[in-house]
């Protein structure tokens, strides 16, 4: 790991019934995966219809850490849960619409827009 990119840590924030939120500091890589999966573990309570995943402090989002986003996808999908994003860089914006993260996890400007959203859910 270059020095410009830190290991990632998460903290869970549960806001109600339905919906938890996800502050990821740091980078999502290839080592990532347990750490992203037992924050999801923590989010996932029963009655959650939402994850809000703060990427305000993403420092480094590569390849590897793109499956690991899609595998939560996958397990959230499972939950009938609805994923919602915010805080994402122009870059990794334009990385989400690439890959087409953006048709699946709804991407939102603030913290606020996506506790609006995770209420529909």
């Amino acid at each position: 790991m270059s020095q410009s990119q830190s290991a990632l840590t998460m903290d869970v924030r549960p806001v109600n019934d339905k919906t938890s939120v996800i502050d990821v500091h740091g980078s999502i890589t290839a080592t990532s995966e347990s750490a992203l999966m037992d924050a999801y573990n923590q989010a996932n309570r029963s009655g959650t219809r939402a994850i809000v995943l703060n990427f305000s402090d993403l420092e480094y989002l590569n390849s590897s850490g793109i499956g690991l986003l899609v595998t939560l996808l996958v397990r959230a999908n499972r939950q009938k849960q609805r994923l919602i994003a915010w805080g994402l860089s122009e870059h990794y914006r334009h990385i989400f619409e690439l890959t087409r993260l953006d048709d699946a996890i709804g991407i939102v400007g603030s913290e606020a827009d996506a506790l609006a959203l995770a209420d529909l859910a």
